[in-house]
């Protein structure tokens, strides 16, 4: 007998098409083709065997079971199963071979109430047991193969006579049709866990269908997205619009019906990948580059040609961000914009930042942000378009009666009675209809099947592609939802016929033409993701394995304009590695070229400060890496991004993990470069750690390095060095040893550190003993000046306050702070209030000072950092000083002592100066004194010299309040020579004040 592939029926000997529906049919001889398969397996059993041959004649025996056999197979292959095998007196049967029916699961459980009907007119006792599961079929050795073979064996020996035990993934798909009671787990042989189980009392009914899914309804929801368009019209505002529905429920059909309606008004398209976390700006990038030429701000310009080119760029999510909103305002000044983002439940925490950003700050233009999720985004982002007046969200319900009629109308003209029947087992989701009657139109027999979930029903409609057909399918799989024809060729090699069985896949509607990523490509893509996972899922992970590998060979030559080329290599390396290493063999080969390229897409995230795709694509590079090739840069590099993100213990323990590692091996450089960073991370997590020590384990590994060569050694080195300068508040020699880790980390090829470090340089020259002349050169050298950053700003407005340009300062901070607020960088906004301070410590005007530092700690408190708010406390406490408000002081500046380091120079100074002029007020002079004392003495070891010279201030105040006032004018003189030491002419002029004031009366 030949076997439809189509349909499965039975066709006699000599038959080319079949007869039940018409397709070619296959040869016996055919090789098998291995496929993965959610399948209901059966295994029926007769108990007793051994008496009832003690009691009848073999001959009599052998009639029975040869009658039991028979009866069993037509029973299993009356309801489309197919028979594997007999052993001993068990049939083995399985639902869903060689072609799956959605109500494969249903199918199996009536097989086995007629079988356990039939056993008494057989005259014997069985018991049978059921499942389902994922296997492997179309082995040579056998039908399928798979642990649910195993259960429902095991099932059927763990049943009475007479009795249908059922397992729990079986029961989920048929529950509203059969009557079954629960059992206790079963301990099964072989299973590590008690297994559930049920009794099958009876089938009852069909499948009950029901939406589990709530939805809204359309017409409204059109309403809704012209009235967000309009608004963005005629308000000149951008409106973020979110549909949110399940897959299949008609997300995509609503956007096109709305986009359809547009006139005079550029639509672009970016759409999330599911190539694994990590891939960030691929949705930027795709809109980028269909945007008109504009006339926008140069450095958004320079950030965005950036992006696109997939140039090196040390820059931020916010920058980027930024630019990005600057690029489409200045598009869509010209002209109304759609800007559509798809299958946003993919999108990277960083990307959906992004979006968020220019929903809230886009100002003046018509946008329209319309972006399509499954209601998982809610899951991630519980608040999202969450107290936003121009942003509204909306959940798609199920189709109503007169909807769905509609639908079936618009796709074939079916006779009333089977547009009936589709309409009732769709119950309105678009996806269910559009592939049942899709299915109907191919197997031409009028016949509805409704699947008990939609993976069923898209593995039953793969299931009657003509095995060429689907092997197209499955290769397109392999790349995507979006897929190149070149790489199915290359995937599929042996048919020269791939572009034909395409076009038919196109005119099936299982894919449709798209835009291609790549030069000279014509790309596809899957009408619905959830038929591309369905494909995909079919295919052995042997085959899943064999193809990523060889897709990414093929990418690797013809992919390279793609940005982030890195890591979707690494994505599909990642995944032939470790289906490979899941069937027993493992790849190191493949498992090195994986993390090389997710190395490289983790570094380049981190230079552009995305540390949350850094981190998680740095941790997949190390993942796949065999333990004793683990890489001490990898691993400090993810150690880094740990840290400045905020996760300074893993940090350290990974780098702890590093050097045992290195050691263990004789990797003695390896061990020293993640013992000396470890020391770093150290000194914010252990504080028994001391910068004076870390400092001397840099000094120690130098000649080590030098030797060696080992340039990122030597940057780690001077800045560990540097660190502890800066605890110190010796300033020059921080500056000159930050400057010698630049130079290491640019000739180690680490631009990210040096970018970093380099903009940690402002305090040097602001603080230290280089004068404010000298600081403004350095300040108009630098070449990311160029770029505006709030940084560079904060830096300038500090510098023009000590030149006594109070309004330049001011307009500097309020551009400053205005640019992070652009770039939603709260940090940054925080570290804004020491500026402030400086600022109006400097103008002599403490109100605003005080407000800001206070918006400051506040900050600081809520983001449950401690090192800055210890020095910008003790600030704050010197401001309400100014302003008499001593008890408020006095609490701040036990703050600042509470959580100030032994050998943080500035906060030790700080808090002592504030109590020290509380207790003068309060008459309690001589413990005024002593900690003014202290403070100036602490200075002294520093070249900090406007904090040396606040000191001297703060001293005199104490002297003076003493009554010996020539001691508090000697050191207010020595407060003036430091601040003209710096040039700084305002708190030059305050100190001339003051010792004018002083000397007044006793003239």
């Amino acid at each position: 007998m030949a076997v439809c592939p189509r349909c499965g029926q039975e066709n006699p000997e000599g038959f080319r098409l079949c007869g039940m529906c018409g397709a070619a049919l296959v040869a016996e001889t055919a090789p098998a083709r291995e496929q993965r398969k959610t399948v209901t397996v059966l295994f029926c059993d007769v108990t007793g065997s051994t008496e009832l041959g003690e009691q009848l004649d073999p001959e009599a025996l052998r009639v029975i079971l040869a009658r039991y056999f028979e009866r069993m197979k037509e029973i299993v292959e009356r309801h489309g199963g197919t028979v594997e095998k007999f052993i001993g007196d068990a049939v083995m049967a399985v639902f869903g071979v060689p072609v799956v029916h959605e109500d494969d699961a249903l199918r199996a459980l009536r097989s086995a109430v007629e079988m356990r009907e039939a056993f008494p007119e057989l005259g014997v006792q069985g018991r049978i047991g059921v499942t389902t599961g994922e296997v492997v079929t179309g082995t040579e050795e056998r039908l399928a193969t798979g642990d649910a073979v195993n259960v429902a064996a095991r099932l059927e020996q763990a049943a009475q006579p007479g009795e249908i035990l059922v397992g729990q993934p079986t029961l989920a798909l048929v529950r509203e049709a059969v009557e079954a009671e629960e059992l206790p787990p079963l301990d099964l042989k072989g299973k590590s866990d008690a297994v559930p189980a049920f009794r099958l009392l009876a089938v009852v009914g069909e499948l009950a269908r029901r939406g589990d899914v709530p939805m809204v309804g359309r017409e409204r929801e059109q309403r809704m997205l012209a009235d967000a368009w309009e608004r963005s019209v005629s308000e000149g505002s951008c409106q973020l619009f979110t549909i949110l529905g399940a897959a299949g429920v008609g997300k995509s059909r609503l956007a096109a019906e709305f986009l359809a309606s547009l006139e005079d008004t550029l639509v672009v398209r970016g759409r999330c990948l599911p190539y694994g976390e990590g891939i960030t700006y691929w949705p930027v990038v795709e809109v980028i580059k269909q945007l008109p030429q504009a006339e926008t701000d140069p450095v958004a310009a320079r950030t965005v040609n950036a992006l696109v080119a997939d140039e090196p760029l040390a820059t931020s999510p916010e920058e980027i961000a930024w630019a990005f909103r600057k690029q489409l305002e200045a598009v869509a000044a010209e002209r109304p914009l759609v800007c559509v983002f798809d299958d946003l439940h993919w999108g990277e925490e960083t990307f959906l930042d992004l979006v968020e950003h220019v929903a809230d700050l886009s100002r003046g233009v018509p946008i329209l942000l319309l972006c399509m999720a499954r209601p998982e985004l809610l899951d991630r982002r519980p608040g999202w378009a969450g107290g936003k007046l121009n942003a509204a969200n909306v959940l798609l319900e199920p189709l109503g009666p007169d909807e769905t009629a509609r639908l079936i109308e618009s796709l074939a003209h079916f006779d009333e009675g089977l547009k009936e029947r589709i309409a009732e087992a769709s119950e309105g989701n678009p996806l269910f209809l559009e592939e049942m009657v899709a299915l109907a139109q191919e197997s031409g027999d009028g016949e509805v099947t409704v699947p008990p979930t939609i993976h069923a029903l898209l593995a039953a409609r793969l299931d009657q592609l003509e095995a060429s057909e689907r092997g197209v399918l499955e290769r397109g799989a392999v790349e995507g939802r979006v897929f190149h024809r070149g790489a199915v060729q290359a995937l599929a090699p042996e048919d020269p016929q791939v572009t034909a069985r395409l076009t038919g896949l196109v005119r099936k509607e299982l894919v449709r033409p798209d835009k291609a990523q790549l030069p000279g490509e014509d790309a596809y893509r899957f009408r619905h993701l959830l038929i591309r996972d369905a494909a995909y899922d079919a295919l052995p992970k042997a085959t899943r394995a064999e193809l990523h590998e060889r897709f990414a060979d093929w990418l690797e030559e013809h992919g390279t304009t793609l940005v982030e080329l890195d890591e979707i290599l690494g994505f599909h390396l990642e995944q032939a590695y470790l289906y490979g290493a899941e069937l027993g063999a493992a790849d190191d080969g493949l498992a090195r070229r994986a993390s090389q390229r997710l190395a490289v897409g983790g570094r380049r995230a981190h230079l552009r400060s995305d540390l949350t795709a850094t981190i998680k694509l740095l941790q997949r590079a190390r993942a796949v890496l065999p333990s004793d090739e683990q890489d001490v840069q990898l691993d400090s590099d993810l150690a880094d991004a740990l840290f400045f993100s905020g996760q300074p213990g893993p940090a350290e323990e990974l780098l702890r993990e590093a050097e045992d590692r290195a050691t263990a091996r004789g990797d003695g450089l390896g061990a020293l470069q993640a013992r000396l960073h470890r020391a770093i991370v150290a000194l914010y997590t252990d504080p028994a750690t001391s910068s004076r020590e870390t400092a001397e384990l840099g000094k120690q590994a130098i000649p080590v390095f030098e030797a060696a060569g080992d340039e990122r050694g030597l940057a780690i080195a001077w800045w560990a060095i540097s660190l502890q300068e800066h605890s110190l508040v010796r300033f020059g020699p921080r500056n000159a040893a930050l400057e010698r880790s630049i130079d290491h980390a640019r000739r180690a090829g680490d631009e990210r550190m040096a970018t970093r470090l380099s903009w940690t340089l402002g305090a040097g020259y602001l603080f230290g003993p280089a004068t404010v002349q000298e600081g403004l050169r350095w300040h108009a050298s630098r070449e990311d000046a160029a770029l505006n950053r709030p940084y560079d700003l904060a830096t300038l407005a500090i510098l023009e306050a000590m030149r006594g340009q109070f309004d330049e300062a001011r307009g500097s901070l309020a551009e400053a702070r205005s640019r992070a607020e652009e770039l939603g960088q709260s940090m940054l906004i925080a570290h804004l209030g020491e500026t402030a301070w400086e600022i109006e410590l400097h103008a002599g005007t403490p109100m605003a000072a005080e407000q800001a530092l206070r918006e400051s700690c506040a900050r600081y408190e809520q983001m449950g950092e401690r090192g800055w708010l210890s020095t910008r406390a003790g600030e704050l406490g010197h401001m309400l000083c100014e302003l008499g408000r001593y008890d408020e002081a006095e609490e701040w500046a036990r703050k600042s002592r509470e959580l100030g380091a032994d050998d943080d120079i500035m906060t030790q100074m700080l808090w002592r100066q504030v109590l020290a002029r509380i207790k003068a007020q309060r008459g309690e002079v001589e413990r005024a004194e002593r900690l003014a004392r202290e403070a100036v003495a602490y200075g002294e070891s520093t070249d900090g010299l406007i904090g040396r010279a606040l000191a001297h201030l703060d001293l005199a105040e104490v002297l003076e309040r003493a009554g010996r006032h020539e001691e508090a004018a000697d050191e207010i003189r020595k407060a003036l020579a430091l601040c003209e030491q710096k040039g700084d002419v305002a708190m030059a002029a305050q100190a001339r004040e003051r010792l004018g004031s002083l000397e007044a009366p006793r003239r």
